[in-house]
């Protein structure tokens, strides 16, 4: 008898185990997530007029060069974290897992792997490979590739050419690698100049080149940046929203083609954190769709307006009013006392160079 008791005794431990857990008092069970639930940060940087603003991690590694993970391990990332687009740019001559025999030796098939994944997942994957040698030449990015197999070389400058002739758009990779000095060489020079170099990566993980900034300014070339990720994104950037470096593109349509138009036209900015980066129209825009104005008190004896401003924007804003530093919180209202005299204010986190922010007007058409 004491033999039966015992499995039997088991098995109803083992059942009511099993059982949702019910509160005294509630009837309702408590679910955790599902195993197949996926949950998708939303970050929230507004469209401007005219264009929509989408969130984008150009410089990634896989396995498929010397990244630790698989190319739709990095769409999941990007999903997870809320982006809207990625590129996969595989180091072009630093593939030590093909030499090994983990994986093939075509160019081309990280893409293909990730932008399977991205249909499913819904996020855009732009064609790219990394160019890579040491310095003058550096590191490049090469995007919208039909076959990045062209770009295996010797000479990286014919690398550019064979990418160009794709119709390719061409980033300067963290000019300030590996020895931190950031100098423009006469192949990057020549380069710009030929209209073979489109847009300069300001930010790449933790280095950062603001003397590049003014390059871009100067040259017309797109701002930009990149996490260069090689682990997985945790690993280097923490579980923080937000965590990685990403370029804004300001395109008329959420496409791959719709991000070539933009960047060719250079609508792109740098957002890492609260720091933005860009030229001084596209960066207005963002912060004026970013934050409404609400009058709340008027004092006619000191010329003072109060207002309430709500961010309805991811990003905080460092404003200068009546001399006084003053952040507008993301995703908050903050109540400030402007004098009538100040019609402007200096942006101190939106760089349109190291040395200049954007000046922002306080305007009175937004003001209800």
């Amino acid at each position: 008898m004491k033999k039966l008791l015992i499995p039997l005794f088991l098995c109803c431990a083992v059942a009511l185990q099993a059982q949702p857990e019910v509160r005294p008092g509630n009837e309702t069970p408590e679910f955790t997530d599902h195993f197949y639930t996926h949950t998708r940060d939303l970050i929230r940087v507004p469209d401007i007029p005219g264009y929509t603003t989408l969130k984008c991690d150009f410089h990634i590694h896989s396995a498929y060069s010397d990244g630790s993970v698989w190319p739709d391990v990095r769409v999941n990332e990007a999903w997870n974290e809320g982006l809207d687009a990625i590129a996969i740019t595989e180091h072009i001559e630093y593939r030590p897992r093909v030499k090994e025999g983990l994986v093939c030796g075509d160019q081309n098939q990280s893409y293909k792997i990730a932008a399977e994944a991205g249909e499913r997942m819904g996020i855009l994957v732009v064609p790219g490979a990394e160019i890579t040698r040491q310095k003058p030449f550096g590191h490049m990015n090469a995007f919208f590739l039909t076959d990045a197999n062209a770009l295996d070389t010797d000479d990286p400058v014919q690398a550019v050419e064979n990418a160009v002739k794709q119709g390719a758009f061409i980033m300067w990779n963290h000019p300030g690698w590996p020895d931190r000095q950031v100098t423009m060489y006469d192949v990057h020079r020549k380069l710009i100049d030929e209209g073979k170099i489109h847009g300069i990566e300001l930010i790449n993980g933790p280095e950062y080149h603001p003397k590049a900034i003014a390059w871009c300014k100067e040259n017309r070339l797109a701002y930009m940046c990149g996490s260069d990720a090689h682990q997985l994104i945790t690993g280097k950037y923490g579980l923080s929203r937000m965590p990685r470096p990403m370029t804004l593109v300001f395109a008329k349509e959420r496409s791959v083609g719709g991000i070539k138009e933009a960047l060719f036209a250079r609508r792109s900015a740098v957002m890492f954190h609260d720091l933005l980066i860009g030229p001084a129209d596209l960066l207005r825009a963002l912060m004026d769709a970013s934050l409404d104005y609400r009058r709340f008190a008027r004092d006619d004896k000191n010329k003072t307006t109060t207002y309430d401003v709500t961010n309805n924007s991811d990003i905080s804003y460092k404003v200068v009013i009546d001399e006084l530093p003053v952040i507008l919180r993301a995703n908050s209202i903050t109540r400030i006392r402007i004098p009538d005299a100040q019609r402007t204010t200096p942006v101190l986190n939106c760089l349109i160079t190291a040395d200049e922010t954007l000046e922002a007007q306080l305007p009175e058409a937004r003001i209800q």
